[in-house]
This record gives C-alpha cells, sequence and structure tokens, in this order.
C-alpha cells in the first residue's frame, strides 16, 4: 500500500505531518504561511483519507500495514531522522513509528494522543464500539455521520474557529468516503492500537506532547505519558479543545518550530507544562 502525500515548505528542518480520525493531508494547510519558511513537510493522507486507498486489511494485520506504509513514505522523503507530529489517530500512529522505528524519529511531537488502552476488556469493548460506528457509517452516508461527530464536546474549540477555517474542517470532513473511514475504524482505531504504556519507559526520543488544557481528559493522558518517557515535555494551551492546531494556530506553530529547531535537549527534570 502507497500512500498519498504532499510537500511543501522552504526551511531546512524535516517534519512529517499526519492527521486525526476524518482529516487529510490538507488538514494542515492553514499552518503554511506559519511554518513553511522553517520546515520541509511531508504531509500524508492516511489509508482511507484523502487521496489514500483504504486498508486492505484490518484488525493488528491493517494496522501493520499502515505503520509500514508510514515508514515507506518516510524513506521516500528523507534517509535522515526526521521529525513526526500526529494529532489524535495521527499521534497514536506517530508513537508506534518512534517506539518500532526510533531509528528513524529525530524529535517527536504529539498532539492529543495517547499511549493505548492498558486492559485488554477496554480494547475489546472499544473495538465493538468502533465496529458499530463503521457500520452506521456504511449504512448512514459521511453527512449523517459528519453532523453527529462535530457535535462532539471533544470539537467544542472547533466549532468557534473563524468562519473560513470552520468550513474548511467540515468540507474535508464531509469529502471521507463511507468506506474510507470505516476502514481506518477496523484497521488502526484505538481498539486495534496495542498498549504501548510499558514501552514508553524505554522510548529514547525527545517528546512534546500538545494538548488543549479545556480538553481535560487527553491533557491528563498526557500528564502521564510524560512522566513515563524519559525525555518529554507538556504544553497545555490555554482556551483550546482537541485541537490546538486548528483552535491557537499561532501558538501552536511557534511550540512545534522552538522544539524540532533545538539543537540540544536534554531530559526535564519535572512537567514542564506551560501555558499559553
Amino acid at each position: 500500500m502507497k500512500l498519498a502525500y504532499g510537500r511543501w515548505g522552504k526551511g531546512s528542518m524535516p517534519l512529517m505531518l499526519i492527521h486525526g480520525f476524518t482529516g487529510s493531508r490538507a488538514s494542515w494547510d492553514h499552518l503554511r504561511p506559519l511554518m513553511g519558511s522553517e520546515v520541509r513537510a511531508l504531509a500524508v493522507d492516511l489509508p482511507g483519507h484523502g487521496e489514500s486507498e483504504p486498508c486492505s486489511l484490518s484488525g493488528e494485520k491493517g494496522l501493520a500495514q499502515t505503520i509500514a506504509a508510514l515508514r515507506r513514505a518516510m524513506d521516500e522523503f528523507d534517509a535522515a531522522p526526521i521529525s513526526i507530529l500526529g494529532y489524535s489517530q495521527g499521534a497514536r500512529l506517530a508513537l508506534a513509528l518512534a517506539i518500532q522505528s526510533p531509528d528513524r524519529v529525530r524529535r517527536l511531537i504529539l498532539e492529543s494522543g495517547t499511549a493505548g488502552l492498558i486492559r485488554s476488556r477496554d480494547r475489546t469493548m472499544r473495538r465493538a464500539s468502533d465496529e458499530a460506528l463503521a457500520r452506521q457509517i456504511e449504512v448512514d452516508g459521511i453527512a449523517s455521520f459528519v453532523e453527529r461527530w462535530k457535535s462532539l464536546p471533544l470539537f467544542a474549540g472547533v466549532r468557534k474557529l473563524p468562519a473560513e477555517l470552520a468550513e474548511s474542517v467540515n468540507a474535508g470532513r464531509l469529502a471521507c468516503s463511507p468506506r474510507g473511514l470505516a476502514s481506518s475504524l477496523r484497521s488502526v482505531g484505538l481498539g486495534i492500537q496495542p498498549n504501548y504504556w510499558p514501552m514508553l519507559p524505554a522510548l529514547r526520543v525527545p517528546t512534546l506532547l500538545l494538548t488543549g488544557r479545556r480538553d481535560a481528559k487527553f491533557t491528563g493522558i498526557a500528564r502521564a505519558m510524560v512522566r513515563e518517557i524519559p525525555m518529554a515535555w507538556l504544553r497545555s494551551f490555554d482556551n483550546a479543545w482537541h485541537a490546538p492546531h486548528l483552535e491557537a494556530a499561532s501558538l501552536f506553530a511557534s511550540e512545534v518550530l522552538s522544539f524540532v529547531g533545538a539543537s540540544l535537549l536534554e531530559a526535564p527534570l519535572f512537567d514542564s507544562e506551560a501555558t499559553a
């Protein structure tokens, strides 16, 4: 499987961008004016999103297929280690890449991500709920799903975006196909992801976790992850929820550029959470 991707930016710092569920590589376009002079970006379309075909496999084999496709995209982009920024579902996949191929990851940036569900029972229940959602999307279609999806409390900040950006986000969601989203849930859903928590202490990649402070659930998860990863920092943005790359774009871009551009990073002595 080969992923569709786009490249932008004239900077010297290579950065791979992995969007979230219902997104595409276009989800990062509003950051181009803020980051394009500093980074050389590779923005991918995950399987079943944008111009990438859905996974041909499901379950653990589908997850492995997706991670392998991401690794191939990295290798085509740059032979040297590169920084990776992933959002939500993309953050989970970015973490998987860093755990499986730490030699290929220079810096890791996880926005509103998680290291997985700890209990196997919870993963089983989540797989069942994702399968039910996948079937619902296939039956009801994209428009019905998007109406429900965008009303979730998680996306309260997205609903308050400026009209032009909000319309762009909604249009991107509506451009998804039922088959693509259903296959994504079946191949890289949270219930498919292994429990990566026990692996975090062995992760030697400098890692920045970004969250919206109003997203209490994922900020709490990020705090717990920072305590486990040897070289990790946390930044929570005030007045932002689950998608600070949209809700606090300028501050978000500044934080990312500072992190990937730092010449030397040492492990912090404590949780370095800061406010915007």
